[in-house]
């Protein structure tokens, strides 16, 4: 693979917010972007106003094409990458395979496990694909508009392929944006799941007003769990200590930028899951991964109490201010904060 850093034509698959957002930090770089979404009027405000309704005030680069057709935004190009949700992420391999040839490169911005089965995104890639496509994923601590605006903001990508993985991390790479490349697929993937449940619950702990000593604990011990999880399933610990796990991980229980926290502060008032879901008015992954991310645990005999206890409040309706205190009265202890 040619290493050398050159402008291409690349498919973003998804225009909300997120892949508006890495849209721009493409076209910034050089790129030409065909941006592509399957909410029809979506794509008509964006070619009117050339913004995005999640980002209004960010203008899109000439060199940002919005696409009305699949077949449009996947024509000339070989790079497609894919920022749709985790619900969603089998069924757009499916709507896209018959215009692929073994050529094509897909990667994804998806942070999240499969409804359905529980699996990684990687191996529905497998599944749906096959094993001779080349792919990857990016993830990290990066909130849509902050990226949009050009911030300086540092991120993992992730490929079996260590090739592959350093040709991502030239793609994205300049200025305001790094790119660190990995072949640990799983730890970068892992991270993406566990950081947006720990959010939930440290929205749900602020938003009862516990302070910040209960969230600094919920945060250290969210991450005890994730370490154990990804140990048990060949996650490197240095990537969980990494811009995917521990890094994503203070983004997003911290900042109410963050859909997740931002749930769980709406939960702590009172709201459902309803109620608090169109309150936000964008996806919030952890209500989807919550369930699975229970049963991945349960199936590798790992004891995951804090991702146990959102289960209880996000699917059962259980107290928040219960949930929270059930962890301090026994959990919490039981696994050993101060190791």
């Amino acid at each position: 693979m040619n290493m050398q850093k050159k402008a291409t034509t690349i498919t973003v698959l998804g225009a909300g917010a997120w892949g508006t957002a890495l849209s721009m930090v493409l076209a910034r770089g050089g790129h030409t972007v065909q941006l592509w979404d399957r909410d029809a009027s979506t794509l008509e405000t964006m070619i009117k106003t050339r913004c995005n309704r999640y980002l209004p005030e960010i203008v899109l680069p000439e060199n940002i094409i919005i696409c009305q057709t699949l077949v449009e935004a996947l024509a000339n190009t070989l790079d497609i990458l894919m920022v749709v949700p985790s619900h969603a992420f089998g069924k757009a391999l499916i709507g896209i395979k018959p215009f692929l040839t073994k050529k094509h490169r897909i990667f994804w911005a998806t942070k999240g496990l499969e409804l359905e089965t529980g699996n990684f995104l990687h191996q529905v890639v497998e599944r749906e694909l096959g094993t001779e496509y080349t792919y990857g994923l990016l993830s990290g601590p990066s909130f849509a508009r902050e990226v949009a605006l050009g911030l300086p903001t540092a991120v993992a990508v992730a490929s079996k392929d260590q090739q592959y993985a350093e040709a991502l991390a030239l793609l994205f790479n300049q200025e305001s944006f790094c790119a660190y490349p990995t072949d640990d697929i799983i730890g970068v993937q892992l991270g993406g799941v566990v950081k947006n449940v720990l959010a939930v619950a440290v929205g749900l702990s602020d938003g009862v007003q516990f302070g910040a000593n209960t969230r600094a604990a919920l945060m250290t011990q969210g991450l005890a769990e994730m370490m154990r999880l990804g140990e048990t399933l060949g996650a490197r610990s240095e990537t969980l200590m990494g811009l995917a796990g521990c890094g994503d991980v203070i983004l997003t229980c911290t900042d109410n930028q963050s859909r997740n926290r931002r749930f769980g502060l709406a939960l702590a008032e009172g709201l459902t899951e309803s109620e608090a879901l169109n309150r936000i008015g964008q996806v919030v992954e952890a209500v989807y991964n919550v369930e699975q991310l229970c049963h991945l645990a349960k199936k590798n005999g790992v004891d995951l109490p804090v991702v146990e206890q959102m289960f209880r409040v996000i699917k059962q309706g259980a107290s928040p201010k219960e949930a929270i205190s059930v962890l301090f009265n026994g959990c919490l202890k039981a696994n050993s904060l101060a190791r």
